[in-house]
């Protein structure tokens, strides 16, 4: 399983742009899961790093966690803006597993309200997924070409340059 922590190590790069994505779009990104009928959804997000974890939670009884509990493939693809990519663009790529530990649920809820001030200790969570990376990429204009770094498990990270 590829955790948030071993994420980082082998691809950091990548990481660092989502990160900042991330942060600069206030955490938002769009989640891409399956639905029942087999087309895609695209839905709004705020996934979380906690304890070495990217985690996706979120409103109890939403389409997305139905998705994700009936097939746990996902895409998540920070919010974009700037159709020039200037600050750069992530996607990551995996599923999910769902985590029924209540005292992880009791500390990312103390997290959270550490972190935000958004206060959900004592409630309990329908799902509480923790992402397993399978590959993600990046885009970038680097020196007015297009740069993508793909990332797999165990490979590192490479660059395609599209001119």
């Amino acid at each position: 399983m590829t955790i948030w922590s071993r994420f980082t190590e082998e691809a950091p790069h990548i990481s660092q742009i989502f990160l900042r994505r991330h942060r600069a779009a206030g955490n938002l990104c769009m989640l891409g899961t399956l639905r029942s009928d087999g087309y895609p959804r695209i839905s709004p997000v705020e996934p979380r790093i906690f304890e070495e974890s990217l985690v996706i939670v979120g409103m109890p009884g939403t389409s997305k966690f139905r998705d994700l509990a009936r097939d746990p493939r996902f895409c998540l693809h920070t919010a974009t803006v700037d159709t020039q990519v200037t600050d750069g663009d992530a996607k990551l790529f995996g599923t999910v597993v769902d985590l029924p530990d209540r005292d992880v649920h009791t500390r990312f809820a103390q997290h959270l309200f550490d972190e935000s001030g958004f206060d959900i200790r004592g409630h309990e969570f329908d799902h509480f997924y923790v992402t397993d990376l399978t590959g993600a990429s990046t885009v970038e204009i680097v020196d007015g070409h297009l740069e993508i770094t793909i990332w797999k498990p165990g490979e590192g990270e490479r660059v395609v340059q599209k001119h």
